[in-house]
């Protein structure tokens, strides 16, 4: 697959840059005419990427967050990681209504939101060093 465009971003783990995030990727998504649907499928998986390494990356600590997106002819991969403090068990994790802020009143379902909006979804995280989250879509026609 060839590239046809991409870029790479850093901005600090303020909740306010969720919806800086969301936006960023809807834009740049846009270049291949993806359905409003599409476009809110994205936005909906990067905020809760982002949301995910504020809250439970962070827990509430400045640090940094790194997105990047890649844009293929009739695709995205996009990666969302931070430096936080990293997943225990990601299996666990991504079980449906899983949450390690049961105070917070959040619903353990991010994981399972990005796995539903996105193709694909892969979570790679180390204890003390951070976690990624690599999401793909397809789009249009060329979905499989």
């Amino acid at each position: 697959m060839e590239i046809i465009n991409e870029f790479k971003l850093e901005f600090l783990s303020k909740s306010n840059n969720e919806a800086f995030a969301r936006v960023v990727a809807a834009a740049f998504v846009s270049q291949l005419d993806p359905t409003l649907e599409e476009v809110a499928d994205i936005k909906t998986a990067v905020s809760e990427a982002v949301t995910n390494a504020i809250i439970h990356g962070y827990e509430g600590k400045k640090g940094t967050i790194k997105m990047s997106c890649t844009l293929y002819e009739s695709s995205v991969d996009i990666e969302i990681t931070d430096e936080g403090r990293g997943i225990e068990d990601v299996e666990i994790a991504r079980q449906p209504m899983f949450t390690s802020k049961p105070d917070l009143e959040r619903s353990g379902m991010g994981f399972t939101i990005m796995e539903s909006f996105m193709d694909k979804l892969e979570i790679i995280s180390e204890i003390g060093k951070g976690t990624t989250v690599k999401m793909s879509k397809t789009f249009g026609a060329q979905k499989k």
